[in-house]
């Protein structure tokens, strides 16, 4: 098997009175995808924060190819990109300037190139339209086209099928797929009905609560 990309050792977090996992170890392999499942208020979200960086409230240790991600912050940052439950876009700005935008922190891309993205999430036509003006959906594909032109080979999505169509669904569910298969790693939540070939599953129950004694 190949070394872990990210690896998490015996991960603990707390939220208020009550603890939401512990004792996690979680290993995201290159080529494969990875459901994080459990029910509302189980932590999925706050795992996914953890493992991308955004979230410190936690103890256990984290490792990016082998070494601890403290050390290498910023490469871990690099290879990563994060995608919320939120669309985060701003509605005042079209689907081609909020990509350009996007895009200009990493690595500055073509118009030809964000519009080819466009293109790729079904938002042919909509490149100059506010996306206040868009439907949920729509806003959710100018956010999901950061992954047609993304090098980062681990990606973490919460929630990334919400407000989409079949067409959007089947799209997205292809797009993870070929990621995998090109090497790349996939951490998910989703209520969609997701169930991919080779797909792993990580499980999160109810947290306990504290023992205050």
């Amino acid at each position: 098997m190949s070394e872990p990309m990210l690896k998490a050792v015996n991960l603990q977090c707390e939220r208020g009175d009550r603890i939401l996992f512990q004792g996690l170890d979680v290993s995201i392999v290159p080529g494969t995808i990875t459901r994080v499942e459990g029910p509302n208020g189980a932590g999925k979200t706050t795992l996914l924060r953890i493992l991308a960086g955004l979230n410190d409230s936690y103890t256990g240790d984290l490792f990016w190819c082998g070494e601890p991600r403290a050390w290498q912050r910023e490469v871990f940052h690099r290879n990563l990109l994060y995608i919320g439950h939120r669309p985060g876009i701003k509605p005042l700005l079209t689907p081609l300037e909020n990509l350009r935008a996007l895009s200009a922190v990493r690595r500055p891309l073509s118009d030809g190139a964000l519009c080819q993205a466009l293109d790729g999430t079904g938002l042919q036509g909509y490149y100059h339209v506010q996306c206040r003006n868009l439907s949920a959906g729509q806003q959710r594909r100018v956010a999901l086209a950061r992954l047609l032109v993304s090098d980062e080979p681990l990606w973490i999505l919460d929630e990334a099928f919400t407000a989409l169509d079949y067409h959007g669904v089947a799209g997205l569910e292809q797009l993870l797929v070929e990621h995998a298969a090109s090497g790349g790693a996939v951490v998910i939540t989703t209520h969609h009905d997701l169930d991919l070939p080779g797909m792993a599953r990580l499980k999160l129950g109810v947290g306990e609560p504290m023992n205050d004694a």
